[in-house]
């Protein structure tokens, strides 16, 4: 079986000098293929005006490739071209490519993905197989299509989808790819959540799919718009197989699962196996490849490290069962963590293969990561070798793991980046994160020496730290607010009131020293791998201006309500002048989102009826292994949503595919209280997602919608 890693440069650029020395690394570790996703990353000589400022040149790509090659490690380009081609559709050469138009004058629209039958799609995959061929020293290019869901979208894709059907279009597009490689003499690679969506285009992807998903030229795709059509493909016997790479990130215990399904299961070497794919021809084999992940989702600055662990023992246990024919640890967006984890958590993997008798619960995966990682040198330090003891590793391993729970990771906790108002008045005590908070500062001090191999977990755990701090101030700062206009009502000029003003500035104080060294840790974390020049622009630098900004508004806040003790009745940036909070009971995830609506003048027609104006919404995706199930019936989570216009109706509404209920709805200025009642009563939004067919994914239109009408309340 195959071994291999991923890096994602497309996220960011690393810096060559940390990549090149961890290839022999990688070797030893029994590694044997390299996958890099580039997109923008690289300046590809055939697409001028594609590669990004801090891209790397032609020929610091030739060098990474040739050393891997120097250390026995194959390299495979990830070329997407179906979805995820923003970087392609940005250019305004290519902008034309895109699937979504404008509505009323049909002209591109500057995001989406590449429509298959666009006349010029040939000549953009001709340019980049041309470009990254000499690249693809295991033989093979890899073409993304993953997440494509703009399918049909574009005129032309939409008339050839009412005419064969929307797997016989996807299909023909994979073909007209590996026909497109096989000219190179290479195999086509793609990855196969799309197979789990559209499993009637696997039989058309057989050398017999061939004739069954082709029309004659005239018919369906006339050769002056697709030089690459399946009536111009080799035979069947000269073309090279594909690739297909089976991907999820969640532990699992028998098969992966289809999250837009409400995690159904799905078993793809069954479905292969029951369209005859494999061993049809010996010269025309398509190849299944198990792909778990090892980094972090999103925003968050540290892997979930059960979470992945699990789900690398997950996959390669179903590689050994299926006869999977390689084993790809995927890497994804690591911008905002130090990539030196995802290192580490390859080390972890290795020892799947290295040491198969050995237990691969996290806790031991984990503890032989740490060792074989730090027994390596250090990249700049050639003389100084470490290696924990496993007594030492074990230890560590625990206190990493322990940290599961205090991870920022889901949508919920992910919302207090780009606003506190939604985040500081919802119905949780600040205390377990700030609980939290310490926690990871102690953690931190384990790795705190500079000449520690692991080092860059001390910055880690410290920003860690300094994010459930983050959350703990919002919560306490909105709390502050609420008491003060309580107390404020009663008696403005009452020492409590002067009190109270004290403690909340300094709050503000104390946050401010945090956010002076989160700084540090977020440079620590970014320059690890990347360039100290890019950090300005990296993403956490900027979250760390956005709270920044957010403070001295704050403070400015508490100044105004020092001076005019009325002011603390206005909205502020932790909570609105009125606030609406309700409890979500995400009881059946799939690919849920939640919208606050209001009814409202129109601002581009104050004249004319109000309509529904959008408040605040939220995707339920949460990223963790508790989510990652059919029924999750104790899965609550609390919102709150800033209203400037408490007397104006509101509405919550469920959008895209499945159901959740709410409860507990109560619309509050922290004097006065109204519910919706009855109180407990859970109202269930949405319709139930669907176990097969293609997804229809429409974030904008609502599926269902609960009307709020309040009972007054009174706080004493």
């Amino acid at each position: 079986m195959i071994r291999a890693f991923q890096w994602d440069l497309a996220r960011q650029v690393e810096r060559l000098d940390y990549l090149v020395p961890l290839l022999p690394r990688y070797a030893d570790w029994g590694f044997d293929r390299l996958y890099l996703h580039l997109e923008d990353a690289v300046d590809y000589p055939s697409l001028p005006g594609i590669a990004r400022a801090d891209a790397y040149t032609w020929e610091q790509l030739r060098l990474l490739v040739a050393t891997a090659s120097a250390h026995g490690i194959q390299t495979v380009p990830i070329a997407n071209l179906l979805g995820h081609t923003q970087y392609i559709i940005k250019h305004p050469d290519w902008r034309d490519l895109n699937e979504l138009r404008d509505p009323v004058t049909g002209a591109a629209l500057p995001a989406g993905q590449i429509c298959p039958l666009h006349p010029r799609t040939p000549d953009l995959v001709k340019r980049l197989f041309r470009d990254l061929a000499p690249l693809c020293t295991a033989g093979e290019i890899h073409a993304g299509l993953d997440e494509s869901f703009h399918l049909g979208k574009h005129p032309l894709s939409r008339a050839e989808i009412a005419e064969v059907g929307l797997a016989a279009h996807f299909s023909r597009h994979v073909i007209r790819l590996r026909s497109a490689a096989a000219r190179h003499g290479l195999r086509l690679g793609l990855w196969a959540d799309m197979l789990a969506l559209l499993p009637d285009a696997i039989p058309l992807l057989s050398p017999e799919g061939l004739n069954v998903s082709s029309s004659s030229p005239a018919e369906a795709e006339p050769l002056a718009f697709h030089p690459f059509s399946p009536s111009a493909l080799p035979q069947p016997d000269f073309s090279p197989g594909l690739s297909l790479y089976d991907w999820y990130y969640h532990p699992f215990t028998r098969h992966p699962r289809v999250e837009l399904y409400n995690f159904s299961e799905y078993n793809l070497p069954a479905l292969l196996a029951k369209a005859q794919i494999s061993g049809l021809s010996p010269q025309v084999s398509h190849s299944h490849w198990a792909c778990p992940m090892n980094g972090a989702f999103r925003h968050e600055s540290a892997p979930v490290w059960t979470d992945r662990l699990q789900n690398l023992a997950a996959w390669h246990r179903r590689a050994l069962a299926t006869s999977a024919t390689g084993f790809l640890v995927t890497s994804w967006e690591p911008h905002r963590l130090a990539v030196p984890t995802t290192t580490l958590m390859d080390a972890a993997a290795a020892t799947l293969w290295l040491d198969p008798s050995a237990p691969d619960d996290p806790a031991s995966l984990l503890a032989a990561g740490l060792r074989r990682y730090s027994a390596a040198s250090r990249p700049h330090v050639s003389s100084f070798k470490f290696q924990l003891s496993p007594a030492a590793a074990r230890s560590a391993a625990r206190r990493l793991l322990a940290t599961d729970t205090l991870a920022f990771c889901g949508n919920s906790r992910w919302e207090i980046n780009s606003r506190w108002d939604t985040v500081a008045l919802r119905r949780e005590s600040p205390l377990p994160h700030a609980r939290a908070a310490r926690q990871l500062a102690r953690l931190a001090t384990t790795f705190n020496s500079s000449l520690h191999p692991l080092s860059f977990l001390a910055a880690t755990a410290r920003f860690q730290a300094f994010l459930a701090s983050r959350d703990a101030f919002v919560r306490t700062a909105a709390s502050h607010v609420h008491r003060l206009r309580r107390l404020i009502t009663r008696s403005p000029a009452s020492e409590n009131v002067t009190a109270s003003l004290a403690a909340f500035t300094e709050a503000c104080l104390a946050y401010a020293a945090r956010l002076r060294t989160a700084r540090t840790d977020a440079r620590r974390l970014w320059t690890a791998s990347r360039p100290a020049a890019t950090f300005a622009a990296s993403p956490n630098s900027t979250l760390l201006r956005a709270d920044a900004a957010r403070l001295r508004a704050l403070r400015t806040f508490v100044r105004a309500a020092s001076r005019r003790p009325t002011a603390i009745f206005r909205a502020s940036p932790v909570c609105g002048s009125w606030t609406l909070r309700f409890t979500l009971h995400h009881f059946a995830p799939a690919h849920q989102k939640v919208v606050i609506e209001q009814l409202l003048p129109d601002p581009a027609a104050p004249s004319a009826s109000p309509v529904w104006r959008e408040l605040h919404s939220r995707v339920l995706i949460e990223f963790r292994a508790a989510a990652a199930r059919p029924h999750t019936p104790n899965l609550r989570f609390e919102f709150a949503v800033p209203v400037d216009h408490p007397d104006a109706p509101l509405r919550i509404a469920s959008r895209c595919l499945g159901q959740f209920a709410v409860s507990h709805i109560e619309l509050t200025d922290g004097i006065t209280t109204s519910h919706h009642l009855p109180l407990r009563t859970c109202h269930t939004l949405g319709n139930p997602a669907p176990t097969s067919g293609w997804p229809k994914i429409d974030w904008l239109t609502n599926t269902g919608t609960l009307p709020l009408v309040f009972s007054l309340t009174p706080r004493n």
